[in-house]
């Protein structure tokens, strides 16, 4: 039997049932010793009055039926008096056999005493039958004699087996009167020989023998059986042997045994006198200490049940005293032991989750606080308690220093990540003056390219920052068009010439939300074409739906194991924790987040025939209507900063393929490119079906012409009188720059100076972004001014770009 794995309160249960068990059973068993005797005390009464006073009647009406047979079979007539004789032997054998079959004398009996009752029965029985064969002559004296000789017998045997009282005294007074009573017994022996002999005159053969030893043992059995009696019973008996009656049947007995025959002149009225006289005598003295023997077995039963209750109440008393110790000790030890218990897994559940859940939030915790002293005591227990403790204070400790650990690695990572942020947002707004500065196609495709590889970069930036906790600052805030954040998702893909955009219904996303929601659905875009083979295609639809706007990414890969479909709608249902063992899958973390920022669902389901669909069902509480295609009202003539953002976020549809080698002068059929926001034309230039204008790709001309009109004064809103102002303060400033790198210019030419910063890098102290963690360039109104700046400007040399300083300033 494997005891390691018990609880501890069945361990000590079956540590304290152990003795007090045994202690209880040795109780049990030496109750029902002493018990046991006092219920045969109690029981002799019973036995006394229920077989020893109808014993004694049957085996008196016996003795003298037997007589009475004995001197019929003598004689030549049948006496009458024989058959009255047989109806009282037959009533006292009846009663006798009524209580024999009673509950009372059958309970109070042992086995012995059960053993011989039914010889008694099983003697009485053979009655009838002897006393046919006497009646028809068939049996002699000597066999007659034997015949009742043998029941009175076994009621003798039955009398003995009484004699089993606890008290050894009550046993040998017992066993005397038996043997009295078979002195007596043997009397009536005598006399039924002698009977016979007187009736037919003389001894049949044997008879004189048996009479000899009968009187012989009679006087034995008297002689030994005296000696244990009581000393008041002994003298009484010594005063009935010294009666006239007494000394008279001794003295004829003595004639007897020495007369071979009959004596001739034997006084036969003196024998039977004698015999009758000494015969009632001895049944008396038999019945009076039978009668003592049942008054004083009742005084020792009764002292014996005292001291067996006494005896027992104190055994019960020691065993419940033991109980409730043991009880009270192996409750402590379990108590205190589920204490410490209850205190680790408390530690381990809840109290130590907590903390590291409130340190991540930001919460300062207290350890003494978090890690409270227990007391449980001075014993081995006690230490224990102490030394977890210990290790409680530890774990709280080491979680506080992990969190604190981590909370700085964050700050590290969210620190470089928003300085290549900004870094890229300022190439990216180099690179878009660049676009609009440029006329040659085959510059501008590269400059495309180049524009494209940047927009990756960001968005592998603001991974990180988004993986650090924080919020990547693109936002926009106008609604965007649906199918302009699809496509913008599409430009941050490396492999967005695989992708096809499908039917994408109507519908616009708010401006706060559209930076994200690029993000995800590009990352499941480039899931998407990751894991999907190269010659297959990726599928984009958009459609409204009730509870908000579904937009699906289907690819045709080889799929996901369901278990790993399972895994990874798990980790997007909800905004996980940055594990960073699991590297292989940051876009699931990146969605996951972005998802939980704005309640966007995402679910990964398998397409048919193979492949996977990433559903993304952004909320009603984003989805506006699709809003206009341009500007309309008086700034309709002027290109906003975020229909710029818009444009350059959709530009992979207008990004031209790599050009193939051609025979003679072929050129390649023109791709659409977004239109400069400086470039004037007096031809409208082509509009695609969403809204979006484009421009042919050709070479410029070397001077363009004037459209027709311009010198022609117009009347000009406040607005635009606003904006040409803007326009020109930012020249100015833009001048300042100029004249302040040429200096430095100078400065180097003529040698390094200590303490002095090359244009274009961050001083040791300078910051390479704001205080605020975002990028000037990632702050939609500073882009909004600098792009209405740019564009109202009047076109300047191209120069390197300004430093984050300069920028800054």
């Amino acid at each position: 039997m494997n005891t390691r794995d018990w609880p501890i309160r069945a361990k000590l249960t079956a540590l304290v049932i152990g003795p007090v068990t045994a202690l209880l059973a040795l109780w049990i068993f030496a109750t029902t010793l002493t018990f046991g005797p006092a219920l045969d005390l109690l029981a002799a009464r019973t036995l006394l009055y229920d077989l020893g006073r109808p014993g004694e009647t049957v085996v008196a009406e016996l003795q003298r039926e037997r007589r009475l047979s004995v001197v019929q079979l003598a004689g030549d007539t049948t006496l009458p008096a024989l058959a009255e004789q047989r109806e009282r032997t037959d009533r006292a054998v009846a009663e006798l056999r009524r209580r024999v079959g009673g509950e009372d004398l059958r309970d109070a009996a042992d086995d012995l005493l059960d053993a011989r009752l039914d010889q008694l029965v099983s003697a009485l029985d053979a009655l009838p039958a002897g006393r046919g064969f006497i009646d028809a002559g068939e049996m002699d004296r000597v066999g007659a004699i034997g015949l009742y000789s043998g029941m009175i017998n076994s009621a003798f045997q039955a009398f003995s087996a009484m004699a089993a009282y606890p008290d050894a005294q009550l046993n040998r007074e017992a066993l005397a009167l038996t043997a009295l009573g078979r002195c007596r017994e043997l009397l009536g022996q005598t006399d039924s020989l002698l009977a016979g002999a007187i009736t037919a005159g003389r001894y049949a053969e044997g008879e004189h023998e048996q009479l000899v030893r009968t009187i012989d043992n009679q006087r034995f059995l008297a002689e030994t059986t005296v000696a244990d009696l009581p000393e008041g019973e002994r003298a009484a008996y010594q005063r009935l042997t010294e009666g006239e009656a007494f000394v008279r049947l001794n003295a004829l007995q003595d004639t007897l045994i020495r007369a071979r025959d009959l004596p001739a002149g034997l006084d036969v009225r003196a024998w039977e006198s004698s015999q009758a006289a000494v015969g009632q005598g001895l049944r008396d003295f038999e019945l009076r200490g039978l009668d003592d023997l049942a008054e004083r077995s009742v005084p020792m039963a009764v002292g014996i049940l005292v001291r067996l209750v006494a005896v027992g109440a104190l055994g019960l008393l020691a065993i419940v005293i033991c109980l409730l110790v043991s009880l009270r000790v192996g409750r402590s030890l379990a108590a205190r032991l589920t204490g410490v218990r209850t205190a680790a897994l408390e530690m381990a559940e809840h109290r130590l989750p907590d903390v590291v859940a409130r340190l991540r939030r930001g919460e300062e915790v207290d350890v003494a606080r978090e890690a409270p002293e227990l007391d449980h005591g001075a014993d081995e227990i006690g230490q224990v308690g102490r030394a977890f403790n210990e290790v409680r204070r530890t774990a709280v400790q080491a979680a506080v220093d992990e969190v604190t650990l981590r909370r700085g690695l964050n700050e590290v990572f969210l620190n470089i990540a928003r300085r290549s942020q900004g870094l890229v947002h300022r190439q990216l707004a180099l690179l878009d003056r660049l676009e609009r500065k440029t006329e040659d196609p085959d510059e501008l495709a590269g400059l495309f390219q180049v524009d494209h590889l940047a927009t990756r970069l960001r968005r592998h930036a603001e991974d990180l920052v988004i993986l650090a906790g924080a919020a990547p600052g693109r936002g926009w805030r106008s609604p965007v068009a649906a199918v302009d954040v699809v496509r913008g998702a599409i430009s941050e893909v490396e492999s967005y010439d695989r992708v096809d955009v499908g039917e994408v219904q109507p519908a616009g996303v708010i401006g706060r939300a559209v930076g994200d929601v690029i993000h995800l659905v590009a990352e499941l875009i480039e899931n998407a074409t990751a894991f999907s083979p190269p010659g297959t295609r990726v599928q984009v639809t958009g459609r409204a739906m009730p509870g908000g706007y579904l937009i699906e990414i289907t690819d045709h890969g080889l799929g996901m194991s369901p278990q790993a479909l399972a895994d990874a709608n798990r980790k997007l249902s909800r905004s996980p924790e940055f594990n960073p063992a699991d590297s292989a899958r940051l876009g699931h973390f990146v969605v996951g987040r972005l998802a939980a920022r704005h309640g966007v669902r995402v679910e990964l389901r398998l397409a048919a025939p193979a492949g996977t669909t990433a559903v993304v069902l952004v909320p009603a509480d984003l989805i506006t209507d699709e809003p206009a295609v341009g500007p309309i009202g008086p700034d309709a003539g002027v290109a906003r900063p975020d229909d710029r953002r818009t444009a350059r976020a959709a530009r992979l549809t207008s990004v031209p393929r790599p050009r193939v080698t051609r025979t003679g002068r072929e050129r390649p059929e023109p791709a659409v490119v977004p239109p400069a926001a400086d470039q004037p034309s007096s031809v409208e230039p082509p509009v695609d079906g969403d809204g979006l204008p484009r421009r042919v790709r050709r070479r410029g001309p070397a001077i363009r012409a004037r459209a027709a009109g311009a010198d022609t004064p117009a009347h000009r809103p406040p607005e635009d009188a606003r904006r040409a102002m803007s326009a020109l303060q930012a020249g100015t400033a833009r001048g300042r720059r100029d004249g302040a790198r040429a200096a430095a210019d100078r400065l180097r030419e003529a040698g390094p100076t200590v303490g002095t910063t090359r244009p274009g890098e961050a001083g040791p102290g300078t910051p390479s972004h704001p205080t605020d963690g975002r990028s000037p360039v990632g702050d939609p109104s500073t882009d909004a001014a600098r792009d209405q700046a740019a564009e109202l400007a009047p076109p300047v040399p191209a120069a390197e770009p300004p430093s984050v300083t300069e920028r800054d300033a």
